[in-house]
């Protein structure tokens, strides 16, 4: 297939365009690369520089292009950005995606891969979390994310898109080729990965006496590549709709530093901060819909795998794409 990848410079859209492209795929990569990184574009992938918020950019893209599908990466993802900057998180997230729907609907392109995330949800109430459940988002990052969610269904009924919507749960690893560097950093493994590559001298851990077996936050992690792997399944004909990603498991902070010291062979020391406001003790998938469905079947959903695959990646790369 031909393959518009937005925001396909960043962490996640790097590495699935990496895994579109070894299936086979042409990819056509459109980036601003506010956040993204010229290096993690694939050689083999075409980049076309502009931006979602300049509407006769993607336009102009969607039309030269014409792509069979949609890959949609390219948003702001920083919860405690989105509570500072709520103006921001709309009009990036939101009026950008209207934007790409709009050329869509210009261009007669109908199926769209929206990279969505699982705090649509909110705080919910039962756990492992389905697709059922009450989308009650908690920060301006979540309801800009179920916002345009809500906009590619009237699109649906109205023009005839195909949307998928990916929520995902706590994305981590790397490939070979690409890996995560963030500007600032706030994803757990990198942060504890920071201390044995000598950025940092310990990682904090916000809060040790929540109701989990250790205290500590506990979170469903999921490999990049698995997660790249699920969009692939999501291009196929007749998948529409919504799917969580996760591994339906979950490990706790204290855990992924336990085992991020073995992995690393470095004491990494943790020092327990105050409670960050609104985080869940809890927050594990339901993806059995993905797996039905999708015919998806996660790879590494071994904690130790995804710490030892970003590890591998980080000294490799240890200030990030600025080597």
């Amino acid at each position: 297939m031909k393959l518009l990848v937005t925001g396909g410079a960043g962490y996640i859209g790097s590495i699935t365009s990496e895994l579109l492209l070894d299936a086979g795929h042409e990819v056509h990569i459109f980036d601003n690369l506010g956040r993204g990184h010229r290096k993690g574009v694939d050689d083999r992938a075409s980049l076309i520089i502009g931006d979602l918020g300049n509407r006769a950019d993607i336009r102009k893209a969607m039309l030269e292009v014409r792509p069979d599908a949609v890959l949609h990466f390219a948003a702001y993802a920083l919860v405690g950005e989105s509570m500072e900057c709520p103006e921001m998180y709309f009009d990036n997230n939101l009026i950008g995606g209207i934007h790409l729907a709009d050329a869509m609907i210009e261009a007669g392109v109908k199926k769209i891969i929206f990279s969505s995330t699982c705090a649509t949800y909110g705080q919910p109430e039962t756990m492992p979390m389905t697709e059922d459940l009450p989308q009650l988002p908690q920060n301006p990052y979540g309801e800009s994310k179920l916002m345009l969610e809500r906009v590619l269904q009237w699109y649906e009924k109205l023009h005839g898109i195909c949307p998928v919507f990916l929520r995902y749960f706590n994305a981590c690893g790397a490939t070979g080729k690409f890996g995560e560097d963030h500007e600032p950093e706030t994803h757990l493994i990198p942060l504890i990965l920071q201390v044995p590559l000598g950025k940092r001298k310990k990682v904090f851990i916000f809060g040790d006496d929540y109701d989990t077996p250790d205290g500590t936050c506990i979170r469903d992690y999921i490999h990049i590549s698995d997660l790249a792997q699920a969009h692939i399944l999501a291009l196929n004909e007749g998948i529409s709709g919504a799917f969580n990603l996760g591994n339906g498991g979950g490990f706790s902070v204290k855990e992924v530093i336990e085992v991020a010291r073995k992995v690393c062979g470095h004491p990494i020391p943790a020092e327990t901060a105050a409670r960050r406001p609104g985080d869940p003790a809890r927050l594990i998938a339901s993806a059995e819909r993905a797996h039905s469905v999708l015919g998806w079947k996660p790879q590494y959903p071994d904690i130790k795998t995804i710490v030892e695959h970003a590890w591998q990646w980080h000294q490799a790369h240890p200030n990030g794409y600025e080597d």
